[in-house]
């Protein structure tokens, strides 16, 4: 049962991305917290945080990004299965993996170059590597300390399938984080075997928008939930009391008026540290996308504020600071031609929606795009279709367009695309019937920067009353960043430990305890059959 002040007490939740959705549910299903009692503080103008989703087929649909999911998310379908879908027909996790057996990612071309796909590509790596990579599974995270990836293998590593793969289905660099690589390797040990072919891997009916975050919007807003947009917390006031902090107002600032909510001693924050696609820009088919940074972005100005003087609150700087290292560039195309979802189809081998990521492993921007399933937004016509895709190198030339991705325009990187498909006779065509827009994100990958210990505080920071942060930026021992699954488990943890509820989250599934995934991972790594 919830603390005896639930019912009279509110709780703040600052951001309206995934985790403060999350946690809003969660008080309110396994809290008892009445939905008017919850207010959701959000600086944009919707709610989704990253998991956004938006445009219209004249002016282009726009997907920052998406994140993949996977049968072990156990924290994510909990949740799910109890917000029913847009049409009410089912729960969203029912939705999900009726999908995901209707519709299994089987990928017939991983890689794609020289105008071939590569079916089922071997991993490549040598006996050293292999060796370096079962080290580096079992080696403790303290002794890895803010080392990177490329301080644990060599050069050849790096020129490996196994890495092509790996860094672009996760969004890898080699200077990121070891202990978050070593993370990924114990997490996904299950997925290894059959890797090769994005086996395992699920998605979404339609984008994550309107697949996750409408369906819990509307479940909230049915339930009373306070939502307030546009408006920011700038800063979070505290008092001392009974040897512990506790938060006493919040600063927001709307329509150019700043104002102060205050905070009763059983009230509580819930607060989304940091964002991955803060200061994102958008370009447009003839304007490459702007290149902003922390001045022109929110999230981090309000951790940053919170942190100082505040070792339990962890270190901003450490993710914030290093934009050349988090930096990459996404791109949305809209077709109005069903030309290159055709060719794209006989090129690979794949329906939409069947073969997830194909990437372009000679390409000067290490290029990589997703065919969805189409339609992949609500109310999208049937006769257009929808392409996402990204580079991880962005200050390199590409190779038919001889410019830095990150200052490409959209037509541009069609261009490039085109080419690396091999597509010549039909470019023209496709080139003026689509829309391609380019986004830059300065901090996509800035939760994979190297870090230490308390870097990233805990979900109920030590010595803190009614504080709890939540997202990609607090920590969670053994489960890994980038994930929707973080996101909600942080939400979870936060919820129950406020309320003082005597319940926990399911366990991070840990399949290296498990001698038959082991089995099949170490075949797989030496491109033996299991």
């Amino acid at each position: 049962m919830p603390d005896s002040q639930t019912a009279t007490s509110r709780s703040y939740l600052v951001g309206g991305g995934v985790a403060s959705l999350a946690a809003a549910a969660f008080l309110i299903r396994d809290g008892d917290v009445r939905g008017q009692d919850i207010t959701i503080i959000e600086a944009g103008d919707m709610l989704g945080g990253s998991l956004d989703g938006a445009g219209t087929p004249e002016a282009g649909y726009v997907l920052r990004g998406g994140r993949m999911l996977e049968s072990k998310y156990l924290c994510t379908y909990g949740l799910f299965a109890s917000i029913p879908t847009l049409d009410g027909g089912q729960s969203v996790t029912q939705e999900i993996l009726g999908w995901n057996e209707t519709l299994q990612t089987s990928s017939k071309s991983r890689l794609f170059a020289d105008g071939q796909r590569q079916l089922a590509p071997e991993f490549g790596l040598s006996e050293r590597h292999i060796l370096a990579i079962e080290r580096l599974a079992i080696e403790p995270e303290a002794m890895l300390g803010r080392t990177s990836i490329e301080d644990q293998f060599d050069a050849a590593f790096f020129r490996t399938n196994f890495w092509l793969m790996w860094c672009t289905t996760f969004a890898f660099q080699p200077w990121h984080s070891a202990v978050e690589f070593k993370r990924y390797l114990v997490r996904f040990s299950h997925m290894v075997g059959g890797f090769n072919r994005l086996e395992g891997i699920m998605r979404t009916r339609l984008n994550q928008y309107d697949s996750l975050v409408r369906p819990l919007q509307k479940w909230l807003e049915e339930r009373g939930v306070e939502f307030r947009l546009n408006t920011r917390v700038t800063d979070l006031a505290s008092g001392f009391h009974a040897s512990r902090h506790h938060v006493t107002s919040i600063e927001v600032e709307s329509g150019g008026k700043v104002e102060q909510i205050p905070l009763a001693a059983a009230d509580r924050a819930i607060v989304t540290l940091g964002s991955m696609t803060d200061a994102a820009s958008l370009g447009t088919m003839d304007a490459a996308p702007a290149m902003l940074g922390k001045p022109q972005g929110q999230a981090w100005r309000l951790w940053e504020r919170l942190a100082e003087g505040r070792p339990e609150l962890g270190d901003p700087a450490v993710f914030d600071s290093h934009v050349e290292q988090s930096k990459w560039v996404s791109f949305t195309i809209t077709l109005h031609d069903p030309a290159l979802l055709r060719l794209v189809r006989e090129a690979t081998g794949n329906i939409p929606g069947e073969g997830g990521l194909v990437t372009f492993p000679k390409s000067g921007w290490l290029c990589s795009i997703v065919i969805p399933h189409q339609p992949h937004f609500i109310g999208q016509p049937e006769d257009v279709g929808v392409v996402w895709g990204y580079g991880l190198r962005v200050d390199a030339p590409g190779d038919f367009v001889t410019k830095p991705m990150s200052v490409c325009t959209g037509r541009e990187i069609l261009k490039e695309v085109l080419g690396q498909l091999g597509i010549t006779t039909e470019a023209e065509t496709i080139l003026k019937s689509s829309i391609c827009v380019p986004c830059m994100m300065p901090f996509i990958t800035s939760q994979f920067l190297c870090r230490g210990a308390g870097d990233r505080p805990a979900v109920l920071p030590a010595g803190w009353a009614n504080l709890a942060l939540i997202g990609q930026f607090c920590e969670l021992p053994e489960d890994v960043v980038f994930t929707v699954e973080y996101s909600i488990r942080s939400a979870q943890i936060a919820v129950y430990g406020l309320l003082g509820l005597k319940r926990s989250p399911p366990d991070v599934y840990r399949g290296v305890f498990d001698p038959r995934v082991l089995y099949r991972a170490l075949m797989a790594l030496h491109d033996l059959p299991a």
